[in-house]
C-alpha cells in the first residue's frame, strides 16, 4: 500500500478559516464527499465518535482523525493543511496544521491499521512535515504527500 492508494489531488486542501475541531471535521467530511462520495454526516458523525474515544493529534502539529464508515469499500484518505495552526487537544498540546484523516470500511481491519501506520510514519517525517507547510499548491502538497522515501535525489 502506498499513500497514492489512499489519495488523490482533490482530497487535498489548504484552508484558512478553520476555527474549530467541529469545523474542521465539517471540511474533512465535505472533501470526502467530493473526492470520494462518502457521505458527509456519516462521515462528521464517525470522525466525532472516534474523537470521543481520545485525541487524534499526535504531536509537533499533526493530526491523523480516522472513522470507519459503513458503504465504503476501500480505505481513502483527505489532507488538510491549515494556515492557522489550531487547538486541537493533541497529546503535546502543541496547535495543528497538518491533519490527514483516513476512512475506512467498517470491517476494513488490518487495511485501516496499515494505511494509519503509513501516514503516521510518512507524517513523522519532519522534512516531509517542512515542505507540506512550505506549499500551498494541492498538487505540490500531493507530489510531497505521495513521494517514495527512497527516492531522494543524489
Amino acid at each position: 500500500m502506498e499513500l497514492a492508494d489512499l489519495l488523490t489531488p482533490e482530497a487535498i486542501r489548504v484552508c484558512n478559516a478553520v476555527k474549530s475541531k467541529k469545523r474542521l471535521f465539517q471540511d474533512l467530511a465535505e472533501i470526502a464527499a467530493t473526492a470520494h462520495q462518502i457521505d458527509v454526516s456519516l462521515a462528521i458523525d464517525a470522525l466525532q465518535e472516534r474523537e470521543s474515544l481520545g485525541p487524534t493529534g499526535v504531536g509537533h502539529g499533526v493530526a491523523l482523525p480516522h472513522a470507519r464508515i459503513d458503504g465504503i469499500e476501500r480505505v481513502r484518505g483527505v489532507f488538510i493543511r491549515l494556515d492557522r495552526p489550531l487547538d486541537y487537544g493533541s497529546v503535546d498540546r502543541a496547535p495543528v496544521d497538518l491533519v490527514f484523516a483516513l476512512f475506512a470500511p467498517r470491517d476494513a481491519g488490518v487495511e485501516h491499521l496499515k494505511a494509519l501506520a503509513l501516514v503516521s510514519r510518512r507524517l513523522r517525517d519532519s522534512a516531509v512535515c517542512a515542505k507540506l507547510r512550505a506549499n500551498e499548491d494541492t498538487d505540490k502538497l500531493f507530489a510531497i504527500l505521495c513521494e517514495q522515501p527512497d527516492s531522494k535525489a543524489a
